[in-house]
């Protein structure tokens, strides 16, 4: 109940403080990649239910001649990756946090096809809601590989306090400004999960 009371203060008061970021933001993604300015797409959340994520899109369209779209290294702009690096992207997500969808802090929210490649271990981190930060994003994000991620998660999952929620909000502030484990070293994400060889 105080993780909730508290993801619902924090997430209602970033949104009217950072409003004008947000609606800055939503013009120049609107400018430079154009409409739809939100990236909406289904994530398993509590449970593994499904909900609809929201981001700043930061990806422009652009296809191959079969009409395939191109690798993510091709339709990432500056402008995008600067969202990326700077985690401005997922400032929407406050709105997944106070509708309920997600919590400031837990394991990031992964893809549907994802959960069937899960071992019984690495599925325990739907046990809690899906943050926009968590253990994982200040341990080193996407440079780490998936089973250490997962590790993270289910860590956090057997270990989760008030306490260390507030510690991990104060270390991704720091992320954020060194704009430390963004990308892998040769992905401009993280590479797809195709699962795991300890199930």
């Amino acid at each position: 109940m105080l993780k909730r009371l508290f993801d619902i203060l924090i997430s209602s008061t970033c949104m009217i403080i950072l409003s004008p970021i947000i609606l800055i933001i939503y013009w120049q993604v609107a400018r430079k990649l154009g409409a739809p300015v939100l990236f909406k797409q289904i994530r398993p959340g509590l449970s593994a239910h499904p909900f609809e994520m929201i981001k700043f899109r930061t990806m422009r369209d652009a296809f191959d001649k079969h009409g395939n779209p191109l690798p993510d290294s091709e339709r990432m702009t500056s402008f995008g990756r600067l969202l990326r690096s700077t985690s401005l992207d997922e400032l929407p997500e406050l709105w997944n946090v106070l509708k309920g969808d997600m919590s400031l802090v837990g394991p990031r929210p992964l893809l549907m096809e994802y959960l069937p490649l899960y071992s019984e271990k690495q599925f325990r981190r739907h046990e809690v809601r899906p943050g926009i930060t968590g253990l994982a994003q200040v341990n080193g994000r996407n440079t780490l590989s998936w089973e250490d991620k997962f590790k993270l998660d289910v860590w956090y999952v057997d270990n989760r306090s008030f306490w260390l929620d507030i510690k991990i909000l104060f270390m991704t502030v720091k992320k954020v400004f060194i704009r430390e484990g963004i990308s892998a070293s040769d992905h401009i994400t993280a590479e797809k999960f195709k699962g795991s060889d300890n199930k």
